[in-house]
């Protein structure tokens, strides 16, 4: 599970933002960063990897805390380098001709019924995906984003939105057939 804690991801020392930035930090930290690797493991498949993108995510969050504690949503700034980094984790990855596809399920760090009640066959079909259509389907209908703040995050139109997240849906209809309601899925899009 994730080892983010406020000793580990913290500078030693004084805290160089004074006491309040850094108590802001810490306080939002806490709230968010089981969130956030949640969200890490749906991009990733992978629970070390997840780990990892969210420590990263945690730690430019921090060293950003003053410019980004101002802006409107902390949140979607972190969301925005998950996916970011995610996405430069794959390139490093395809560069490198380095893919291990594992599709175990035994290092999931969270259960699967806290993935908001959504079951672990659709989870294992959602990870199954092209990775814009996995990004788009976990900023979507796991985060709960509207189609502007999931193209915000990626970087993309609306329009690619909509037709990535209607793909997604017409492959996951089509590899787990009628035994996988998507109704709640299909209304939010």
């Amino acid at each position: 599970m994730l080892t983010t804690t406020k000793e580990s991801l913290l500078p030693d020392g004084p805290d160089p933002h004074g006491s309040g930035p850094r108590s802001d930090f810490e306080d939002w930290m806490a709230a968010r960063q089981h969130r956030l690797l949640r969200t890490a493991y749906l991009l990733t498949g992978d629970v070390h990897a997840a780990e990892d993108l969210t420590q990263t995510a945690l730690a430019k969050v921090y060293l950003a805390w003053d410019r980004v504690s101002k802006a409107e949503s902390v949140d979607a700034y972190a969301r925005k380098i998950l996916v970011n980094e995610h996405t430069s984790m794959w390139r490093r990855l395809w560069r490198h001709r380095e893919v291990v596809s594992d599709t175990s399920t035994h290092d999931v760090p969270v259960a699967a019924q806290e993935y908001d009640g959504v079951g672990a066959t659709l989870w294992e079909a959602v990870k199954a995906l092209p990775e814009r259509q996995r990004e788009v389907v976990v900023l979507r209908y796991y985060e709960q984003l509207s189609e502007k703040e999931a193209a915000e995050a990626l970087g993309v139109s609306t329009g690619t939105i909509k037709s990535q997240s209607s793909r997604a849906l017409d492959t996951l209809r089509s590899r787990l057939g009628a035994q996988t309601d998507l109704a709640g899925w299909e209304a939010h899009s």
